[in-house]
């Protein structure tokens, strides 16, 4: 059977029931909001099965107004930590040997609830992380996505398990990827269900136990996400969840003696922490994701509305807050102050509001240090190079409650300026013309990321030179959807070059569950 994606605004509107859509969320926006102005709800972490609460806990207020308090969070330490790898330690000996189409069975069934609980999740990761009504289904549905696809891949592998050739008659062998134990998931804000899920069913789906740790910033997607698995019958102890700060549970989490692997998707500095880390020299598998500096090209035969459009959705769409977001662009010399008109009008076109609101296509920056930093980027910007719009918090009405900010485009920036090399996880573009491909793709990949990239052109040529000469995992073609976003699991692989992964290998692909395995040959003779 072939493996289809949820896709509910496209699937909706083909079957012209786009407004369901709009309802639904709605109701469920509403509803929310409703509880947590009544009464926020203390948040427990889940150890071994049970309810723990902390001597100290955090608020958590939404992004997009900080008077909202989506609720309070317990803040971890080491000893829950040590509790949680304990639990997870105690159930891996059950759960590894349950049989993969009786594990499979209680993911399946989670993908069930997630469908039907949708429009609540993703009103949920609109209060908590600022994604619009769009980016926040589209969130939840990548979830179910990750879900079905790896159960598909469990499936079509047998449960990675094949028979050997034998070197000798009277040898019998069958060869075998078993998991390796605990698995620490390390969660960002940013994608807080789809990444959590991807990362959380690739261990647990494979037979690993493991201990979830959300971000401090979007805790409440995560904490649904263990209630689904929950509802859908996960014994006590597989998943075990402990939130707090990075420095008092996620550092104890990732050099835990006991952990056995860990799957992080964060920022650089700390996902290389957590590969120089492991705990007694022993050697432990690091699936880690952690960002680029993605380049778009622009040639002088493309179709230039399309690529404007892609462009656009790329750099600006979550506000940046992408690891795949477009950050610097590179146009032919002879179409770039065309071009560049062309982004400045997309650009100052774009919507930015609350997420709750319909035709808001850019949300909040997701803390006050992002919009700190957005500040002190623009006003570089602005002092080294030319701003061609934006460069200035959106303070409008009630915009003045949450961390808004306008899409820049700025040009005129040296190829060593610290805004074409660092990551900066909001809505900022830096634009250069080039006056030959060769030079734009010396210019693309003179970086030590290398997650995603994109070409828009007609020329064939230049399509194939492309191609074969870019240094990243994710490239995308004239695609107006999504110039360097929107990966879709089970059609392109979402893999790090570089810097930006440390395994070379692709989330939503085949090579993605054996990396929570190891493999074990078992000779029986006659």
């Amino acid at each position: 059977m072939t493996y289809k994606n949820e896709n509910t605004l496209h699937r909706l509107e083909s079957q012209g029931n786009g407004e369901c859509f709009h309802t639904s969320y709605e109701r469920e926006v509403e509803r929310l909001l409703g509880e947590v102005r009544e009464s926020p709800i203390n948040y427990p972490d889940h150890i071994d099965g049970k309810e723990r609460l902390s001597a100290h806990r955090f608020r958590d207020v939404s992004p997009g107004d900080e008077r909202i308090l989506v609720g309070v969070f317990q803040r971890g330490h080491s000893g829950d930590v040590n509790d949680a790898v304990r639990a997870s330690r105690n159930a891996f000996p059950m759960w590894s040997k349950m049989d993969w189409t009786d594990r499979m069975r209680f993911f399946t069934e989670a993908a069930d609830i997630m469908r039907r609980r949708k429009y609540e999740l993703a009103a949920a990761i609109s209060l908590d992380n600022g994604k619009n009504r769009y980016e926040a289904v589209a969130d939840v549905d990548e979830a179910i996505d990750f879900i079905n696809y790896y159960c598909s891949e469990m499936r079509r592998n047998q449960g990675f398990e094949r028979v050997g050739d034998p070197p000798y008659p009277e040898e019998e062998v069958r060869v075998l990827l078993r998991p390796y134990g605990v698995w620490a998931v390390i969660c960002p804000f940013n994608f807080p269900l789809a990444i959590t899920t991807g990362m959380t069913v690739g261990a647990l789906l494979t037979g690993n136990t493991a201990v979830l740790k959300p971000s401090s910033s979007a805790p409440l997607p995560v904490h649904l996400f263990y209630d689904v698995l929950d509802q859908a019958g996960l014994p006590d102890g597989v998943l075990n969840l402990v939130s707090g700060y990075g420095t008092e549970v996620g550092d104890p989490l990732a050099n835990h003696p006991t952990i056995d692997g860990v799957a992080f998707t964060g920022s650089l500095q700390v996902g290389q922490e957590i590969m120089r880390s492991a705990p007694l020299g022993r050697p432990r598998p690091v699936i880690a994701e952690l960002g680029s500096k993605n380049p778009i090209i622009v040639s002088l035969s493309a179709d230039l509305e399309k690529a404007a459009q892609g462009v656009t959705s790329s750099a600006f769409g979550f506000s940046g807050q992408k690891c795949s977001a477009c950050s610097r662009l590179y146009v032919h010399e002879a179409v770039f102050d065309e071009f560049m008109g062309m982004m400045v009008d997309m650009a100052e076109g774009l919507t930015v509001g609350s997420p709750f609101e319909r035709e808001t296509a850019v949300g909040p920056l997701i803390t006050k240090t992002s919009m700190d930093n957005y500040i002190r980027w623009t006003k570089k910007a602005a002092r080294d190079g030319k701003v061609l719009t934006g460069g200035a918090r959106d303070r409008t009405g009630e915009l003045a409650h949450g961390h808004y900010a306008r899409p820049t485009i700025v040009t005129g920036l040296p190829d060593a300026h610290e805004l074409m090399k660092r990551e900066l996880f909001a809505p900022l573009l830096c634009a250069q013309p080039y006056s030959s491909l060769p030079e734009a793709l010396n210019k693309a990949n003179s970086t030590e990321f290398g997650l995603t990239a994109g070409l828009f052109s007609r020329d064939q040529s230049e399509i194939s030179e492309f191609l074969e000469e870019i240094q990243f995992g994710v490239v995308y073609v004239n695609r107006e959807r999504g110039g360097s976003t929107g990966a879709m699991v089970g059609g392109q692989a979402f893999t790090g070059w570089k810097i930006s992964g440390s395994t070379g290998k692709g989330t939503g692909s085949v090579h993605y569950l054996p990396q929570f395995m190891r493999e074990q040959s078992r000779t029986v003779c006659r």
